[in-house]
């Protein structure tokens, strides 16, 4: 028989859980799982789990102040500290736990080697108190085929225009806009397009990174922005997990982890050749001189976007720096430009 005090917990619990589904979050848990990856020896998939999280986003309408609130929902997360999660792999299980943050990341070798593309995986949230309620999620991972190119893309003002230059312009950008009006520059998808399919078959195509200073917060909007303007299937790897008292500083981050991020993914494929897309707002040019510094044998070419006028001397003595190396190195305005570069280096067809 159900008590008094049990009945103002279940009717709080209700009326919580109302309240929640009015601003669209969930307090239920949430395992979000990103693309992964691997080779023939080691597939890495990784992720966050959430215990106060948005809601899908199912509405894109041309509202500042939804688009606003869309923005703030982002960031209205509470992580699930030290819970464990397991994964199955020819009848092996593997285990791990998330971290202060929420973010887990299950590594293993497979005892047979994989195909190339992308092969699905689940992840289920291992029963760790009467509080958490089980959960599995589906995702994927991609194992490269044996082409000559793989691609590490920035993703702010490299093809997404951000203004990460100028805190005030990227916030009001963040906060106007949405995943489906934000625009990408001129000629840009095009560009990727071309790459990914250089030296693939019809029904294949190269690995492409995104490795960004924006936090995982993002996630969701930036993979909505580059499925809605069609760019290349991918990796994600982006920065650390932000709460709300942070979401102004959204961008700001240390970019050194990026050039972590760039040196494990290199690390992971030892033989393949790497073409790094970037731009000149930031710290790109300075992180993949340092990339060549340390990887000159897997960097076969790089290309940056001129958006910031301020900083183009600066930038000219950088690419001036990597060209020394050996390795080709093109500094450019518009993506046509870098079409055109790439058709001279045979990255693309000529067609």
């Amino acid at each position: 028989m159900i008590n008094h005090k049990e009945k103002k917990i279940s009717l709080f619990e209700r009326l919580k859980k109302k309240i929640l589904f009015w601003f669209h979050l969930t307090n239920e848990p949430v395992i979000k799982l990103y693309n992964g990856y691997g080779n023939d020896k080691t597939i890495i998939v990784f992720g966050h789990v959430l215990r106060l999280s948005p809601l899908a986003r199912k509405n894109y309408r041309k509202n500042i102040l939804n688009n606003s609130y869309g923005l703030l929902r982002l960031f209205m997360v509470k992580p699930y500290v030290s819970v464990s999660l397991q994964l199955q792999w020819d009848e092996t299980i593997y285990e791990t736990k998330t971290e202060d943050d929420g973010f887990f990341k299950f590594e293993w070798s497979p005892a047979i080697s994989l195909s190339p593309g992308w092969h699905s995986v689940k992840v289920h949230l291992k029963h760790g108190g009467s509080d958490i309620k089980p959960v599995e999620t589906a995702g994927e991972f991609f194992v490269p085929y044996k082409y000559q190119y793989a691609f590490i893309s920035d993703i702010d003002d490299t093809f997404l225009i951000s203004h990460s230059s100028n805190l005030r312009k990227r916030l009001y950008v963040l906060f106007t806009k949405n995943a489906r009006s934000r625009k990408p520059f001129e000629g840009v998808v095009n560009h990727y397009q071309l790459l990914a399919s250089t030296g693939a078959s019809r029904d294949t195509f190269n690995l492409f990174f995104y490795v960004s200073s924006s936090e995982w917060n993002l996630y969701d909007y930036i993979f909505e922005f580059a499925k809605n303007n069609k760019l290349p299937k991918g990796i994600y790897l982006l920065n650390q997990l932000k709460t709300f008292r942070q979401v102004f500083k959204t961008g700001q981050n240390n970019h050194k982890t990026k050039f972590m991020r760039i040196s494990r993914i290199i690390e992971a494929y030892p033989t393949q050749k790497f073409i790094l897309l970037g731009d000149d707002s930031q710290e790109d040019p300075n992180i993949y001189s340092a990339v060549v510094e340390h990887f000159p044998q897997n960097v076969h070419a790089i290309y940056l976007r001129h958006v910031v006028k301020s900083h183009h001397g600066r930038v000219t003595e950088i690419v001036e720096k990597i060209k020394s190396t050996g390795i080709h190195c093109c500094y450019f305005t518009h993506s046509s430009e870098a079409v055109i570069d790439s058709k001279q280096i045979a990255l693309i067809s000529p067609d």
